[in-house]
């Protein structure tokens, strides 16, 4: 369950620590010039760039940034519209055809402690009410971050950062995945029940994912990979903890795809990629597959 919803936003505050590191070399015998990759949490700020030691040499150094969309195809008209869309229940069905009076009075009560009102009211039920049980986690989530973040501007944001600052560059920009199959993935690849049941996870314990999203936050800012990993590893030993087959689908498939993609990208130009930090450790994480192909992966001090 925490690896669902986290995967699509992470939320964090806390300071650098002694031994951060997120930001990692890859270099081989075979490439000319080293390329680099750097683990981001999407909603963090801008403005974060300037705490990752070595960050801004590295995007200097290299030809290209890769994340794992283009960014501006993903603000496109077009795209906007998909992933909007992708957010609606299917058949023009809306929340009151999908939930129980009961589970509906259940997110109600959630939504009124966190945002004050809820979807009786006739507003908000017009901006939600249509909405699929995921698309709903992840609006919440962003509500608290905000509350959490008075200073939080979504037109700063780090992974955006770094797109466009090549492009001012002159850099080329380049993704991993496109929106198409982002879409699919993240936002289609859940079946309506398990997305009730996700929900509702996070209705019925709000303060144990509270907690966790600040622990999550503390251990971003302070770049303490093993801690994050250590975190998102954590299990309830519920129905609200993912699935092997939904932490295939949502990190490992990625990453190994991620991981067959990179050595030509690499070998044709040197490369910043920037992609969420919840894929760069553990035995099937980036790192580790990009060494068992022989290459020497280095955190940058």
């Amino acid at each position: 369950m925490k690896r669902t919803l986290f995967s699509l936003l992470l939320l964090f505050a806390s300071i650098v620590s002694g031994n951060a590191q997120l930001l990692y070399k890859i270099s081989k015998n075979s490439l000319e010039k080293p390329s680099y990759i750097i683990g981001t949490y999407h909603m963090a700020p801008a403005s974060f760039v300037d705490s990752i030691p070595g960050a801004i040499g590295a995007l200097n150094a290299v030809d290209v940034v890769c994340g794992e969309v283009v960014m501006s195809e993903m603000t496109s008209k077009e795209n906007v519209k998909k992933v909007k869309a992708a957010m609606l229940l299917p058949d023009g069905k809306s929340l009151v055809d999908v939930l129980t009076a009961e589970e509906m009075q259940r997110l109600n009560d959630y939504m009124s402690e966190i945002i004050g009102m809820n979807l009786d009211n006739p507003i908000l039920k017009s901006q939600m009410g249509k909405m699929t049980p995921m698309a709903i986690s992840t609006q919440l989530q962003l509500v608290q971050y905000m509350q959490n973040t008075p200073k939080f501007n979504p037109l700063k944001l780090i992974d955006d950062y770094f797109q466009k600052a090549a492009k001012k560059a002159g850099k080329k920009i380049a993704g991993l995945e496109t929106v198409d199959y982002q879409i699919e993935t993240l936002y289609k690849g859940t079946t309506i029940e398990r997305q009730k049941e996700q929900l509702f996870c996070m209705v019925d314990n709000s303060e144990y994912y509270s907690m966790q999203m600040k622990e999550l936050a503390a251990a971003y800012f302070a770049q303490d990979m093993q801690k994050l990993w250590d975190l998102t590893q954590e299990k309830l030993g519920t129905s609200c903890d993912s699935t092997p087959e939904e932490e295939m689908a949502l990190i490992y498939n990625r990453n190994a795809a991620w991981a067959e993609m990179m050595p030509a990208m690499m070998s044709k130009a040197p490369t910043l990629f920037v992609v969420g930090a919840a894929h760069l450790p553990g035995e099937k994480g980036v790192l580790e597959l990009l060494k068992a192909k022989g290459y020497t992966v280095e955190a940058v001090k």
